[in-house]
């Protein structure tokens, strides 16, 4: 006698509210959108709370790929998965990522890297698997951000760009977790892998390097130096570890030669957060002969392209790229969680604003004009 299958109940097109942009630079609308049902090994989430992070606004002022929901820096609900999908169930709490790890590749492999082959940095604002996108209004495709959108009450993800953790986790707090605050803390132990005693110089004062600061700091570093144009974050950067702050525009002297008066030399470690690509050759010249290190972290607005004398290089110096401090996502990021729960590192410090999602566009401006760190969006009411 042949045995009838269980019938299983597919998840529906579901209408939600997201913030669309429709153009660059131009504010964003919040729309009645379409979201597809999960795919297989991708799940839906219901996002609680989003965060907007420098890159949103880099990408949103001048990428091309309109229209689009921004937004990748979240923690949510599971709404329904996909087929396929084992790790999560309805009901589970997550972290969103913006660069998975599949376990199977050669990258995720090698110990060596956390550059997911197949779940690496999504460009071109379509899904992984099958370069679609989930999100539509009246059958017009709404194309994704790094394949995560969390500026939606609602967005899918492919299971490999989540991260589970505990329910009793605050939200609206370890969402920082999922791109600045551990790109930062990333960059300084596992890329630059900061020693105690060592100098540091961070080139930018937003999130991302006053998350390096406090890396620093945690490791016993002696000198933290930050340097900002704003004269407002120098203050504000000693809770985090930075013990002496500089303006360029208030030197006469090249800002890295006033970073060698006071390191003797120059700086162990150099840290570029800015997303200036000319400020990376001044960081590396900010570095010591012999060992220096420059870590570049920004995301450049213009002119990609790195130039600097070879000569930097034959004394010794090094620069490295660093791409979600290192992180692999599933294996690394609940060891973070656990250490905010443990008060083992500042989190809830770099959130300056909680708005309302119909407030998103605030978020933006007072991101541009610096007069945040991190804008915490909350979707519901």
């Amino acid at each position: 006698m042949q045995m009838s299958l269980p019938c299983v109940k597919q998840p529906d097109v579901i209408t939600c509210k997201a913030a669309v942009a429709w153009g660059a630079g131009k504010p964003l609308v919040i729309e009645e959108v379409n979201l597809n049902p999960p795919q297989a090994m991708e799940i839906r989430i219901k996002v609680v709370c989003t965060s907007l992070c420098r890159s949103d606004i880099t990408a949103w002022e001048s990428q091309a790929i309109f229209p689009r929901i921004f937004g990748h820096e979240a923690t949510g609900i599971v709404e329904s998965v996909g087929q396929g999908v084992t790790e999560f169930t309805e009901g589970d709490h997550v972290l969103t990522v913006f660069i998975g790890e599949c376990g199977k590749c050669r990258q995720c492999t090698s110990g060596k890297s956390n550059i997911c082959e197949v779940l690496g940095l999504e460009r071109r604002g379509v899904m992984h698997c099958d370069q679609r996108t989930r999100f539509s209004i009246n059958g017009e495709p709404i194309y994704h951000y790094c394949a995560v959108s969390s500026f939606s009450e609602y967005t899918v993800v492919h299971s490999g760009c989540a991260v589970k953790i505990s329910s009793v986790v605050p939200l609206e707090k370890v969402c920082l977790l999922s791109c600045g605050v551990a790109a930062g803390l990333g960059a300084a132990w596992n890329v630059a892998d900061i020693s105690k005693g060592s100098s540091v110089v961070i080139f930018g004062l937003g999130t991302v390097g006053l998350s390096v600061a406090q890396g620093a700091k945690l490791r016993g570093a002696s000198q933290i130096i930050g340097v900002d144009t704003n004269p407002e974050k120098g203050e504000n950067a000693k809770a985090f570890g930075i013990t002496a702050f500089i303006n360029p525009h208030d030197s006469k002297d090249p800002i890295q030669q006033v970073i060698k008066n006071l390191t003797d030399g120059g700086a162990d470690y150099s840290f570029e957060c800015i997303g200036d690509t000319g400020m990376v050759t001044t960081a590396l010249q900010a570095c010591c002969d012999g060992w220096g290190l420059t870590v570049t972290l920004g995301v450049p607005k213009v002119k990609p392209e790195v130039t600097a004398h070879y000569g930097i290089f034959l004394t010794g110096r090094t620069l490295k790229g660093s791409l979600f401090g290192g992180w692999k996502p599933k294996s690394d990021l609940p060891s973070l969680v656990d250490m905010y729960t443990k008060k083992e590192i500042q989190v809830d410090e770099y959130i300056t604003h909680n708005l309302p999602f119909e407030d998103v566009n605030k978020a933006f401006n007072l991101m541009r004009e610096g007069k945040c760190l991190r804008c915490v969006i909350h979707m519901a009411k």
